[in-house]
């Protein structure tokens, strides 16, 4: 047969006129079968065109943003089957019987924060929301009340400048929530699949160096997020920060979305998307940065973004929602922002939020932007003047993060006291009291000393970081808070001499909530073979100007070996680097291999 065959030919020399007949018969057969569909007024027919169903079709299997109901992760179906945001009677009801509650439950009471940490420990804690860190001494106190009266008598400084009430029984779960609430406070969104506490430069409005205070701008978000429904439920958690481009940063570029204040000293002009051009006058303008997930190894990159400040909530608004409505919800460790971009390319991402602006974002290559100036490390620890003229904060150094009850009713009546009732958190797990008066700064010093706090700033002990450790969170390998607290002992009794300040980060399992792929020396908890506690030890990490992934540098490290041997890193780095020269350079100038010989 020729590949040029007309279709009459390929019939014709196809078929013998018996099996066109029966084909023939076939087809009338078909276009005589009885239709039956229903009408829109619910009554059936034959005639198809009269009808609004084919009660014969298959059904449409639904969808939760295009994703087939079937290939929804666990989670993604807990929320379908019942919006977790709909659950007050449950949680009453739970409260009432004193009940904890079951594995999907347990998920959907993350939406107001409330995590049930079994088996590490059988109760509650409750993760708040702190936009900017930003706390009263009244707040502080109320908090220490209810962590007294239903928890463990304490609470921790999270590393999103957050805080956690934990300890108490399912009974109380009500009484906390409506406390906090009393409080001015809320802990809606806190945890799974939400915007996590919006993060700022916790020196916002006194900083001397910074560009911009981003204060407004974390508030402005946060309460949108509290009040637009459809920003909760996202594929999986979701980082947003504000940092002042001052002399402290906000570890932005650790976030999914940051901005990052910047200065445009000349007007320029800048392309839109659709070639046209505009002229940009000079000033303080927000840089975009998207996807940083140090726990899988990567920072947020640049945009190309260069929007007012005005614009910001908004730009973020629009973000999230391209992230929520096109985000993996099928499989969990693929659900971050990251993943999405790296699906899309960071183009159609950009382009999918400007379909949701009524504003069009302008491009600016960074290098038109002034750099910044390098942050103060350290700069959040210690007696700093501030830009009010005869005023200073005090950084104030908090053990792991832990405070007790009482500490926190001494820290809120200091700041009452000594500056103006205002407290500051910060992403390292540590606090501020700003606004003290210059002849003040002694006798508040003193005054936290009674309080077992320390105002000397250790380059070598106070950039320590600790996730929850084991004592508190069922994913950790190791009691990280315990652990840090011992090389904080160590390292401020034997390196209080360092020349230099590094940070160590402990964290007690792959999630990385410590962040130890972006500190000096960061240890990763894990068990050992013998089923002992024990550290992977990873160097050369850092954020801001000193941005990088931290590499591996000893596996399996015991607990009880890690002070000696940090201890010794350490020394080595005081005997063997260049004048002036910082952890960081040091550590990543020399191949792995050349650092293990060092240190043996």
């Amino acid at each position: 047969m020729s590949l040029t065959a007309t279709p009459e030919a390929v019939t014709s020399a196809a078929f013998t006129g018996e099996q066109r007949e029966y084909l023939d018969g076939f087809i009338a057969a078909l276009a005589r079968r009885p239709f039956v569909g229903q009408t829109a007024g619910g009554q059936l027919t034959a005639d198809p065109a009269g009808a609004s169903a084919n009660l014969a079709a298959a059904p449409v299997e639904e969808t939760v943003f295009g994703t087939p109901l079937s290939e929804l992760a666990k989670p993604e179906r807990w929320k379908y089957e019942e919006n977790p945001l709909d659950i007050w009677d449950k949680l009453l009801a739970h409260a009432e019987a004193d009940k904890f509650p079951d594995e999907a439950d347990t998920f959907r009471f993350k939406f107001f924060g409330l995590f049930h940490v079994a088996p590490t420990q059988d109760s509650f804690m409750l993760r708040l929301r702190i936009p900017a860190g930003q706390l009263t001494g009244a707040q502080l106190r109320g908090l220490a009340a209810l962590a007294e009266e239903h928890g463990g008598g304490y609470a921790h400084v999270t590393t999103r400048a957050n805080l956690q009430i934990r300890e108490f029984r399912p009974r109380s779960i009500c009484a906390v929530l409506t406390g906090v609430q009393d409080l001015g406070l809320t802990s809606r969104g806190a945890g799974a699949d939400n915007i996590r506490n919006i993060t700022a430069t916790p020196t916002s409005g006194f900083d001397r160096e910074e560009l911009i205070d981003v204060r407004p701008f974390a508030h402005g978000l946060h309460h949108y997020i509290l009040n637009q429904r459809d920003l909760f439920g996202l594929p999986r958690k979701f980082n947003v920060a504000f940092d002042s481009g001052g002399s402290i940063s906000a570890a932005s570029a650790t976030n999914d979305l940051c901005f990052a204040a910047c200065r445009l000293s000349q007007a320029i002009t800048a392309s839109g998307p659709d070639g046209s051009s505009e002229p940009i006058p000079a000033g303080i303008y927000f840089r975009v940065q998207l996807g940083g997930i140090t726990g899988h190894g990567d920072f947020a990159r640049d945009s190309g973004w260069l929007i007012r400040p005005d614009q910001a909530v908004a730009v973020a608004a629009a973000m999230i929602r391209v992230f929520s409505e096109n985000g993996d919800r099928t499989n969990r460790k693929k659900a971050r922002l990251k993943y999405l971009l790296e699906k899309w390319g960071p183009e159609k991402f950009l382009a999918e939020t400007a379909h949701k602006l009524a504003f069009v974002p302008l491009r600016v290559p960074i290098e038109k932007c002034d750099s910044r100036l390098p942050v103060s490390k350290h700069g959040w620890l210690g007696v700093h003047p501030q830009r009010q003229a005869g005023l200073s904060y005090v950084g104030i150094g908090l053990p792991a993060g832990r405070l007790s009850a009482a500490q926190m009713r001494g820290l809120a009546s200091l700041a009452e006291r000594y500056g103006r009732g205002e407290l500051r958190l910060t992403v390292w797990q540590n606090l501020l009291i700003p606004h003290v008066p210059e002849a003040s700064v002694p006798a508040l010093r003193q005054e936290l000393r009674v309080l077992d706090f320390n105002l000397e700033d250790s380059p070598a002990a106070g950039g320590i970081v600790a996730c929850t450790g084991n004592r508190g969170c069922k994913y950790a390998s190791t009691d990280t808070k315990a652990h840090a607290v011992t090389l904080a002992e160590t390292l401020q009794d034997r390196l209080a001499g360092l020349s230099c300040p590094v940070n160590i980060h402990f964290t007690g399992c792959p999630h990385s909530c410590a962040q130890h792929y972006c500190g000096d020396i960061g240890l990763l908890g894990a068990k050992l073979a013998d089923g002992t506690e024990g550290y992977h030890v990873v160097v050369g990490g850092g954020m801001d100007h000193e941005e990088g992934i931290a590499r591996e540098l000893f596996k399996s490290v015991r607990a009880d070996d890690v002070p000696s041997l940090v201890e010794k890193i350490l020394t080595r780095y005081q005997e063997l680097a260049d004048e002036g020269e910082s952890f960081v350079h040091w550590a990543r100038r020399h191949e792995v291999n050349r650092l293990k010989e060092v240190l043996t």
